[in-house]
């Protein structure tokens, strides 16, 4: 009767947990990270807000870019859809997570170099509170279907 009793409970497990199957491949392959950033911008504030970037920002990871710390980036624009709403998305791509290790070390001279001092670049930061909001920022990492047209389309 144990003997019986040890097989039925065996069986009952293999059922439970199933014959190990062969890994699956997933459906994707995974590809560059992004840093999303979302703002707001203050009323009345578009223009200067814009022109602020293209003197910071746009300098900062057009040299990322150049020393390899950046694949790319892009500003976007939408009317927000409410009031609590962002109006411009900053997308910068990193290659893979492994690119982020160590990029604080490896983005000030960066900043150095577009603002001087360390006083002079947090004296940029603090007057640009006054032409826009963060409202938060994320990571995200882009996946590229196997075996669909987006995955043939090239990207």
């Amino acid at each position: 009767m144990r003997a019986t009793q040890a097989l039925a409970a065996s069986a009952a497990l293999l059922l439970l947990v199933g014959e190990r199957a062969p890994a699956q491949q997933a459906p994707y392959t995974e590809g560059s990270v992004w840093n999303l950033t979302f703002i707001r911008i203050k009323p009345a504030m578009g223009d200067q807000y814009l022109n602020d970037l293209r003197g910071t920002i746009a300098r900062q990871f057009a040299e990322a870019q150049r020393q390899g710390l950046l694949l790319s980036w892009k500003l976007l624009r939408s009317p927000a859809a409410n009031r609590d709403d962002w109006d411009v998305m900053i997308m910068a791509e990193y290659r893979n997570m492994a690119a982020l290790d160590g990029l604080r070390e490896k983005s000030e001279p960066i900043a150095a170099k577009v603002f001087g001092t360390p006083a002079a670049g947090q004296a940029k930061a603090v007057a640009r509170t006054e032409l826009r909001e963060i409202l938060g920022s994320k990571l995200a990492r882009e996946l590229i279907l196997r075996d669909s047209v987006v995955a043939r389309s090239g990207k």
